[in-house]
């Protein structure tokens, strides 16, 4: 159980560790692939607005806004000339560290034109074959082998402006590597730490349910005693009296109830010391079926139906005597908590490398859903814990404790919220 405890805590705390990190580093890499985007949209729409040139720009000279420039005013002229960027982040390189080529396309659907001046990778055939698959497409903008483009309508046809992206898309994926890389080894180095220091954290907890082992083992032995002696003194005493007595009655009645708790809490203490089950093969199903043949007579007596199918020929490794608890506890709990007249149904198939233990019965006033909660201890589905039906609500606890013993799985819930369903999987070694 501490362990369990462990793992759990290890994986609640990697999981945030991991969800913050890609938040992190997805967003820090959202915001650099939206910069480039932004940047070559930017100057695409300067290209556009002017024709697929740069403003100022007349063969090897280049003269960007200045301060009091006729350029660098807010009008809708300036706009157009600078494509609604900042006038601040132009500058007198821009045109020539700015690879591009234009292609305007006819209403008939051909390459009329084709400027490949300002770009080297791309010859005039493949810019052109770019060009028309992307003018196919349909789409204002875009990327396309690395290249943004933006297509403009024109009288007489359509021009695309093609961009090229390759240095600024490629650092985008190097900036994305390389931070999955170290975030991938910082979450490395975080586990480590947490598997080291999450022994710390759990070894108060560890401790104290040792303790609490402990004290129910030793209490129980303890008690053993006493109650032995009661019992043995109410004979006695029963021996000297001439005719029996309705108090002595009630003392063995009630040694025996607390008899019964001891034991149960001893034994759902030793199975959950998490020591190794003892795995020796044995027939499950004729287990099951001897169970199952001592529960008959009740079922009968209170007017219940007690409906059996179990697959034959299925064997188990574990401890035989502690599954034999185990199924004692589910059709004794069926049969304490079904209505008179009610169904009991009790299941036992192999699925796939499981075997599947099931016990349904009807109910009355069970909630709907996931019943989980049965298997706690001491827990009663009535608020008023009413005993009537006798027991302590330890059953369920001590089936669960040999179903994990086991490695196996228990669930309980109900389908209608008028009956129980509980189901208990265990693995064929």
């Amino acid at each position: 159980m501490i362990r369990k405890l462990q793992w759990r805590f290890i994986g609640i705390a990697i999981l945030s560790v991991f969800l913050v990190l890609v938040i992190l580093i997805g967003a820090i890499n959202v915001l650099n692939y939206s910069s480039v985007v932004t940047d070559a949209d930017g100057t695409l729409t300067m290209l556009a607005e002017n024709g697929g040139r740069f403003p100022g720009f007349s063969g090897k000279n280049f003269t960007p806004p200045r301060e009091g420039d006729a350029r660098n005013s807010s009008d809708d002229s300036s706009r157009r000339l600078y494509g609604n960027r900042d006038r601040r982040e132009l500058s007198a390189e821009l045109p020539f560290q700015s690879r591009y080529f234009t292609a305007i396309i006819d209403e008939d659907g051909t390459v009329g034109s084709l400027n490949v001046e300002n770009i080297a990778a791309l010859d005039e055939s493949e810019a052109s074959a770019l060009a028309l698959s992307v003018f196919a497409k349909g789409r204002g903008r875009g990327f396309a082998d690395g290249y943004r483009y933006r297509r403009t309508e024109m009288d007489g046809g359509t021009m695309l402006i093609f961009l090229s992206c390759h240095r600024e898309l490629a650092t985008v994926q190097t900036f994305l590597l390389v931070s999955g890389i170290i975030s991938a080894a910082g979450l490395t180095a975080v586990f480590l730490l947490i598997v080291l220091f999450s022994r710390r954290i759990v070894r108060p907890i560890a401790e104290s349910y040792e303790k609490q082992k402990r004290f129910i083992t030793d209490a129980g032995h303890e008690l053993k005693t006493p109650l032995t002696i009661i019992n043995a003194d109410a004979d006695v005493l029963e021996m000297d009296l001439e005719q029996p007595s309705e108090w002595l009655d009630d003392i063995r009645t009630q040694t025996q109830r607390l008899t019964v708790l001891t034991n149960d809490l001893i034994y759902l203490s030793r199975m959950e010391e998490d020591v190794p089950v003892q795995m020796i093969e044995f027939p499950l199903t004729d287990v099951v079926s001897e169970m199952a043949q001592s529960f008959f007579a009740v079922a009968k007596s209170q007017n219940k139906t007690f409906d059996v199918s179990l697959q034959p020929m299925l064997t188990l490794s574990g401890d035989e005597k502690a599954i034999r608890k185990c199924v004692s506890v589910l059709l004794d709990n069926a049969l304490k908590y079904s209505p008179e007249g009610g169904v009991i149904r009790l299941r036992l198939q192999k699925e796939g490398k499981q075997i599947r233990l099931s016990v349904y019965n009807t109910a009355e006033q069970v909630q709907k859903g996931n019943a989980d909660r049965l298997f706690d201890r001491f827990y009663r589905a009535d608020a008023s814990r009413n005993s009537a039906a006798g027991g302590f609500g330890l059953g369920l606890s001590v089936a669960k404790a040999v179903v994990e013993a086991h490695k196996g799985k228990i669930h309980a819930f109900s389908e209608d919220g008028a009956s129980l369903t509980i189901e208990a999987s265990l693995p064929q070694n």
